[in-house]
């Protein structure tokens, strides 16, 4: 028994908190980094970076009160100021 009802579905989330949710994804889903160490080091860094900011947006909703589709865009908007700038990991042997 699940006891789930439509409540707990995703597509029944309001707009905002679903492009909030969508923006912490996004923040956090980063490619791989490529076999140099200097790309190791810039992935962990960025992913710390991201992490924190995912975190204190997320702070600001639960803890302040401040409103999910305005937080969605302002993490959009630091993750676009801190882009990807390492070499991500490839697969060369993959099928093409």
């Amino acid at each position: 028994m699940s006891g789930r009802t439509d409540s707990h579905r995703v597509d029944s989330l309001p707009d905002p908190v679903m492009a909030l949710l969508r923006a912490v994804h996004d923040a956090l889903d980063l490619p791989l980094p490529g076999l140099t160490d200097a790309d190791e080091r810039a992935y962990a860094r960025l992913l710390v970076h991201r992490a924190r900011d995912a975190q204190v947006i997320l702070a600001g909703i639960l803890d302040d009160g401040h409103e999910a589709g305005r937080a969605a865009l302002s993490l959009r908007a630091w993750v676009d100021r801190e882009p990807v700038t390492y070499t991500p990991w490839t697969n060369e042997r993959g099928a093409r």
